[in-house]
């Protein structure tokens, strides 16, 4: 919006900015189709559009898919005019189904908001309002002219838009009474169920747009992962560098998915084993020395140390490590090391592999379900406009990102989403700056 002439302001309900993003993996799916990776892995936007269209099982929107993949890459290249810095080459990530993932070179979502810190701080009329929640809109004449909010003290904070409102809230996964009033798909999303989001996560944005009458669709998709810690939910602590040079065992130290399905696939495998409880098992391929840092900048050796993961110089020891049986865990990775040597599909369908898992010393780390993000939400259409129940356009109203729906349909492939805050928050953006 800035770039485009407007001064606005942001309010944010937390002490400081990044919400979701802070503490996201740091994944965005991308294609640059002119590129040698993208050659090198038969990748095109085509494909971006075709995966994410049938991996949501056909429930999202194609006009919002083709607005998504269509433009990822220019949301990258936004990215790196304003000094955001990506590793060379692209990765799987978890559910991503194919190598198109760019990893900032700063942790996590850190590197997101860094870049956007040093635009504010760098440029006139952005002003940001921490410790500020919003409680309602300000509506004149049917349309959305500002926003009602309560301030650090308790104080009313009133704000008047002259172009228009960006609603960029996120979602509902820390909602335990929203999880459950939408869930269809789950055997439980109760407070027994963790979450990766931060406790911000609370979807307060749609006791605001109930006023407005505004549309929602499909609210009841809920996306899980199998790979929260089983203390937090977090997903820090995950040990995996890739899809390809890992798998999962349960408590018995069997293989029961194939590790680089759909997110909904895999963590629904994961509910229907002992405890809802997996290990992930990887070798020295992914960390030559321990000392390699993972998605969240931490180290093999530093989550040993912390007890968050295990190491051992044979197969049978890190089996007595993790306290399953030998014998099975042997024949898990046996029966894997096979397939990746004759690139076959093996019992449970998989076709992702890069390396054996053969190589001292050895790693594994346990992980449970974990819910992470909401893909239901506020209609909105290629222009980030919100729609209310009647079909129509809210006007002055646009939304972007994790509050919106109809983007991911039933299940979101993995680095979608930092995709997806980029694309439709530029486009929000230059839309309310022009009053479009």
């Amino acid at each position: 919006a800035n770039q485009n002439g407007a001064t606005v302001i942001i309010i944010e309900k937390t002490a400081r900015v990044g919400g979701d993003t802070i503490m996201a993996g740091g994944a965005l799916n991308a294609v640059d189709e002119g590129s040698e990776t993208a050659k090198a892995n038969k990748d095109s936007v085509a494909l971006h559009y075709k995966q994410t269209y049938e991996g949501g099982d056909k429930q999202g929107d194609p006009a919002l898919i083709h607005v998504l993949t269509d433009n990822a890459w220019k949301g990258v290249e936004w990215l790196k005019s304003m000094g955001m810095e990506f590793k060379p080459g692209t990765f799987t990530v978890t559910g991503g189904l194919w190598p198109r993932a760019h990893k900032p070179v700063d942790p996590v979502g850190t590197g997101f908001f860094k870049t956007y810190n040093r635009y504010i701080d760098s440029h006139e009329g952005i002003e940001v309002m921490l410790n500020t929640k919003g409680e309602s809109f300000i509506v004149e004449n049917g349309k959305v002219v500002g926003v009602n909010a309560i301030g650090e003290t308790g104080n009313k904070v009133t704000l008047r838009a002259n172009k228009g409102v960006v609603l960029a809230t996120g979602g509902f996964a820390r909602n335990v009474e929203m999880r459950e009033k939408y869930n269809k798909q789950w055997p439980t999303l109760g407070a027994n169920i963790p979450s990766t989001n931060p406790p911000s996560s609370t979807g307060d944005a749609f006791a605001m747009l109930e006023p407005l009458h505004a549309q929602l669709v499909q609210m009841e998709n809920i996306q899980l992962l199998p790979l929260g810690d089983p203390q937090t939910g977090s997903l820090s602590g995950n040990i995996e560098m890739d899809v390809e040079r890992r798998i999962f065992v349960n408590k018995n130290g069997d293989r029961f998915v194939d590790e680089g399905a759909r997110r909904d696939v895999m963590t629904m495998a994961l509910f229907h084993q002992p405890d809802n409880y997996m290990w992930i098992v990887l070798d020295s391929h992914c960390y030559p020395t321990g000392d390699e840092k993972n998605n969240f900048n931490e180290s093999a050796n530093e989550l040993v140390a912390a007890g968050r993961a295990v190491k051992a110089n044979s197969v049978e020891e890190l089996a007595k490590a993790m306290n399953v049986p030998a014998d099975h865990l042997k024949a898990a990775l046996d029966d894997f090391n096979k397939h990746v040597a004759d690139k076959s599909k093996d019992a449970f369908g998989r076709t992702l592999y890069s390396t054996p898992i053969d190589k001292a010393p050895f790693y594994a780390a346990p992980r449970v379900p974990t819910v992470h993000h909401t893909m239901g939400g506020v209609k909105i259409d290629t222009g980030c406009h919100v729609y209310n129940t009647d079909g129509k356009i809210i006007p002055g109203l646009y939304a972007a990102g994790e509050v919106t729906g109809g983007i991911h349909g039933a299940n979101r492939l993995g680095g979608n989403a930092l995709t997806d805050t980029v694309v439709f928050g530029r486009i929000a953006g230059a839309n309310a700056a022009a009053g479009k």
